[in-house]
């Protein structure tokens, strides 16, 4: 099995997106505390990977020290992020609307989200929370709680 996790499949392909509260920028704080910042963990089965769109540069780390069955999520809430899994909808044949380039656009570029009207990280965050309780609370899965 090939671990190039930015090429997985969405069968194989975990992820989960990372609020953050942190800003340096004075205007970020405009937004809502705990939601100035969004970045994305990916994980294939066997490594994690981690993108952060800031506005200067994005980085794109695949964490070769961190075993593949070590609990990431959880390790980034106890750090005080938000963290909450996402599904990977890499199905449609249409390109992504035209937006600004911003943290919560680059971020819902990797997941293949179309959706125009999430423009902040509060709206993706209530966006992911309205998936996962149609995608993930079925029989037999898992209800995600943040």
């Amino acid at each position: 099995m090939s671990s190039d996790i930015m090429n997985q499949t969405t069968e194989n392909l975990r992820a989960w997106v990372v609020f953050s509260g942190h800003a340096d920028l004075s205007w970020l704080k405009l937004l809502k505390p705990g939601f100035r910042h969004c970045s994305v963990l990916l994980h294939d089965g066997h490594k994690w990977c981690s993108v952060d769109p800031m506005l200067q540069h994005t980085d794109i780390a695949v964490h070769h020290n961190v075993s593949s069955d070590f609990d990431m999520p959880a390790w980034l809430r106890g750090r005080g992020h938000k963290v909450i899994e996402a599904p990977v909808q890499r199905i449609k044949c249409k390109p992504a609307p035209f937006m600004m380039f911003t943290c919560v656009e680059a971020v819902k570029r990797i997941l293949g989200y179309h959706a125009m009207r999430v423009v902040t990280p509060w709206q993706l965050y209530k966006h992911l929370r309205k998936i996962n309780t149609s995608s993930f609370n079925r029989k037999g899965d898992y209800a995600w709680e943040v």
